[in-house]
Formats: structure tokens, C-alpha cells, sequence
């Protein structure tokens, strides 16, 4: 059985473009999914990157017409420019980690609500109420947010060093042993690496 680690940022809008699809090629070959939040903006800098605001203009404009051009392809309603954008992703990041030690709620379903929340929503996702209010639209109790908030900081700056160490330079980010895929464009990738063609 296979497991499939996932990297991803709260706030990214290419892991909000990832919706379930992920979780779709995981039940087709029978794999577990391994959620590892992080802090994108630091991942850029520490592998080689530059945080969005420091990229060439080139770079940027190219991003938005990505960006359309997915959401379209997808179906996706996706905001190029919301309202609360950039935030904070500690808070929502920690809210994810204490769900994972919480456990009982949809965990799948609270990874995909947060960028949602950014990219379709006009939320924003570093503010305690709009965090523990899409906590309890998964099942979870929303005081785990505050209850395991030390623990989940922890966690958080953990899993950032051990993306850095294992070749991770961006999100979303899926791994599997050795393989690695970059970007929400790869899933088709992983798919088929999963059913032994790649």
C-alpha cells in the first residue's frame, strides 16, 4: 500500500486547485495520504526561490494567466486577486495539525476548505472565528484549535525543515518513497507512477 505525502500551504492557490483530486488517486490505488502543512513563503527562500512579492514581473503575470486558465480547465471559481491575500498561514496551518491529532472530523474536506476559503470565499483564514467556523463544517470541535496550538506550532516548523531536507521547493508537493511530483499540473504524473506506467 501505498502512502502519499502531501505538502501544501493553506493559502496557496495551486493547492486550492488540486480540490479532491488528490484524494480521488489515493481511494483508485488503495494509498493513505499524509498531510504536512508548512510555510510556503519560507520554503521559497531556503531552496532556491523568491517569495511572490520578489519574483519579475514576467513571472507574476505569468502566474495570473495560469491561474485563469486552470480555474477555467476545472471548473474552479477562483478570485485572481482576493481580498485577504497574502495572510498569515500559521493559524490555519495549526488548525489542520490539531485536527490530525484530534482526529474524527473530515480531515481531506478541511485541507481543501481553507485555500477555498482564500481563492473562492473572500475569507480570511488568519482570523480565529472564520478558522474555528470551517473546523466545525468538518466535523471537528473548534476548540482544538486553541487546545493543541503549542503542539501544532512545533509540528509546523517540523515539517517545513523535513520538506526542505527531502526536495521540496514549492506546494502543492506530493511524494511517494522517492518520487516526487511538484504542482496541482502533476497529478495525472502520480496517477499513473501509482499504476505502475511511469
Amino acid at each position: 500500500m501505498y502512502q502519499i505525502d502531501y505538502f501544501f500551504a493553506t493559502i496557496s492557490p495551486f493547492c486550492y486547485l488540486m480540490g479532491d483530486r488528490l484524494e480521488t488517486i489515493a481511494a483508485k490505488h488503495s494509498a493513505s495520504i499524509r498531510y504536512i502543512p508548512l510555510d510556503g513563503p519560507a520554503l521559497f527562500p531556503r531552496t532556491g526561490g523568491k517569495i511572490l512579492a520578489e519574483r519579475h514581473e514576467s513571472r507574476k503575470e505569468y502566474r495570473l494567466q495560469d491561474l485563469r486558465r486552470w480555474s477555467k480547465r476545472l471548473g474552479m471559481k477562483l478570485d485572481l486577486q482576493p481580498f485577504f491575500f497574502p495572510v498569515n498561514p500559521a493559524p490555519s496551518s495549526y488548525a489542520v495539525l490539531a485536527a490530525i491529532t484530534a482526529g474524527g472530523g473530515d480531515l481531506a474536506g478541511l485541507v481543501q476548505a481553507f485555500p477555498r476559503a482564500v481563492w473562492a470565499e473572500g475569507r480570511n483564514v488568519a482570523e480565529d472565528e472564520v478558522i474555528k467556523d470551517i473546523l466545525a463544517q468538518h466535523g471537528f470541535d473548534p476548540a482544538i484549535a486553541d487546545r493543541y496550538m503549542l503542539q501544532a506550532a512545533d509540528t509546523y516548523a517540523k515539517n517545513l525543515d523535513e520538506a526542505v531536507q527531502r526536495g521540496v521547493f514549492g506546494v502543492p508537493f506530493t511524494i511517494v518513497g522517492d518520487e516526487r511530483f511538484w504542482g496541482q499540473d502533476r497529478l495525472e504524473d502520480l496517477d499513473l507512477y501509482l499504476a505502475g506506467k511511469l
